[in-house]
């Protein structure tokens, strides 16, 4: 049926459980079966003390940047409880999931690419142009990219990286995500297709490269096309990219 395009289909959802739901709910609505595999769990901080200090003096940033769904979640919980966003803090996100994800804390005006959703659409925004001498936290999981940090450091901003989340890579069960019988995958990071492709033997890499890839990056798809990924399809950005790709 037109309005059912992925009717009779298993599409693997594989970001982490908490982030899978509205995805999931999109291949429902569509009529497809949403596999959820999580390949990255998300958790607290082992030791906040780092963070809670940064929080202690948000006040003294002036712009304030999200760089994930997962960032949206632990960094407003931590600033909520060390008093709240602060007057006067511009706000920033790399996609539209994340800056409707800060909405939903009251945070009304953000700055965010409509289009491309990454550190470089973000970067070519013109509120991120003049920020010779701002101050800048971004939150973030422990470790990430540095291109977004370093690109305003060269435009004269004050960076620091506040790390609000861990992520872990949990044991996958490889002969259970097979046996589902999936139809197609989707990938939003490069880091879960390197888990998902450390984790499976010779003979599941080979029943995984046979399935096509929907990926909302074509740096995740160029990744997948190089392990031997037959379709690796760079969609649109953020989850309604994936959709409409699948």
């Amino acid at each position: 049926m037109a309005d059912k395009p992925l009717a009779g289909l298993n599409i693997l959802v594989t970001r982490p459980r908490e982030q899978s739901l509205s995805l999931s709910q999109g291949i429902t609505d569509a009529g497809g079966t949403a596999l959820v595999f999580p390949l990255l769990e998300t958790v607290p901080l082992e030791d906040s003390s780092a963070l809670d200090a940064q929080l202690a003096q948000l006040g003294h940033y002036q712009l304030a940047i999200f760089i994930s769904p997962a960032a949206v979640r632990y960094g407003m919980a931590a600033i909520a409880q060390a008093g709240g966003v602060p007057p006067g803090l511009k706000v920033a996100a790399v996609g539209q999931g994340s800056a409707r994800a800060l909405q939903g804390h009251g945070i009304d005006t953000v700055i965010a690419p409509r289009e491309r959703y990454d550190s470089e659409a973000l970067l070519a925004l013109p509120e991120l142009h003049d920020v010779q001498g701002r101050h800048v936290l971004i939150f973030r999981g422990e470790e990430g990219r540095e291109l977004l940090g370093d690109t305003l450091i060269a435009r004269g901003a004050s960076v620091e990286y506040a790390a609000c989340y861990r992520r872990l890579k949990p044991e996958l069960d490889m002969a259970a995500l097979l046996g589902a019988r999936p139809d197609a995958l989707t990938l939003t990071s490069r880091e879960a297709l390197a888990h998902l492709w450390e984790q499976a033997d010779p003979a599941a890499r080979a029943k995984l490269t046979a399935l096509p890839l929907f990926a909302p990056h074509a740096r995740i798809a160029q990744a997948a096309r190089e392990l031997g990924w037959r379709e690796a399809i760079a969609t649109a950005g953020g989850e309604d990219g994936l959709l409409a790709g699948l």
